[in-house]
């Protein structure tokens, strides 16, 4: 693997991570909304609120106070919520948690859904299977996530009362209730990401097996199996993984409507809560987590590339 490619990577990744935090810090500067009088209260008085503000470094430059944050931020201080008044910390790491369960499981969804049915597709195009594919696909990516959220948990939970409607349960807790309440956010997130993940499954699978050396292999009485999964299906890896990538930084935002919908205490329930109580320490730490979920993303997907196909040369 080309080492400089690796190093540029992984730097543009940390530029991107501390060009976020800088936004956000930036913006939440002209928020309306003085930190330290939320924290005491209307009804505190206005030398009460300055001495607060003293502490809390609120009088000092801004650029003072964002490098000082971003320090903290790089050892894992993240402050203190405004709202809890408690370490940002261990609560960011729980609801973090949360989210990459939520997020993980709807992927791999989405992925025994897309694989199967895109290879299908591409293999038999015209036939029955394809167009029931293509209807999917359409349907997948027309109907809004919370919406069908809400229809599994009136068929599934209110009429045949299989599973829980919403909660949460830690897996180091109880592991069967904890998959017991994940199967039905993680399915709505799997579904909607499988009829986009189809899509590109069977769209790149059909450039591939129309290539020369497909044609050449299939001369040879090469099986169609070996040459469907051995040599087309790695040469559109490469598009695949790009878009599965591209799914995975889409599922972590659309978590944050399939959170609210399930009760699923994660990282887009944590943003929305910071946002409606002015806790502007907890939003920042949430928001630039999920910054660097996104680089960190991107960089493995990136970095996949040298895997599936040495030969890429990357300028």
């Amino acid at each position: 693997m080309n080492l400089a490619y690796v190093i540029q990577r992984v730097l543009l990744a940390v530029l991107v991570v501390i060009g976020s935090s800088f936004v956000v810090f930036g913006i939440l500067e002209f928020v309306p909304g003085d930190p330290a009088r939320i924290v005491l209260g209307v009804t505190a008085s206005e030398d009460a609120v300055e001495a607060l503000r003293e502490r809390m470094g609120l009088n000092d430059p801004w650029y003072d106070r964002y490098g000082e944050w971003l320090w903290g931020a790089l050892h894992g201080d993240f402050g203190t919520s405004l709202n809890t008044q408690q370490p940002i910390g261990p609560q960011l790491v729980n609801r973090l948690t949360a989210t990459l369960q939520l997020a993980g499981a709807g992927l791999f969804i989405a992925g025994l859904i897309a694989f199967p049915l895109g290879l299908i597709s591409a293999t038999r195009p015209g036939s029955k299977l394809d167009l029931g594919a293509s209807v999917f696909s359409q349907i997948g990516i027309s109907v809004p996530d919370f919406w069908m959220g809400i229809m599994l948990v009136i068929l599934f939970s209110l009429t045949l009362g299989w599973l829980p409607p919403n909660g949460y349960t830690p897996i180091t807790q109880d592991f069967m209730d904890w998959l017991a309440h994940l199967v039905l956010p993680a399915v709505t997130a799997g579904l909607i990401s499988a009829a986009i993940l189809t899509r590109f499954v069977r769209s790149a699978m059909l450039e591939v097996l129309h290539m020369d050396y497909v044609r050449t292999a299939r001369s040879k009485g090469v099986r169609e199996s070996t040459v469907v999964l051995r040599h087309a299906l790695r040469t559109a890896m490469i598009s695949i993984v790009t878009v599965a990538g591209l799914q995975l930084t889409a599922l972590l935002s659309a978590v944050v409507v399939i959170e609210i919908v399930f009760n699923w205490p994660g990282l887009g329930r944590l943003a929305l809560n910071a946002v409606l109580d002015r806790d502007y320490p907890m939003l920042q730490a949430a928001v630039v987590t999920m910054a660097t979920l996104v680089a960190l993303i991107n960089l493995i997907v990136d970095l996949l590339y040298f895997v599936l196909d040495p030969r890429i040369e990357h300028t």
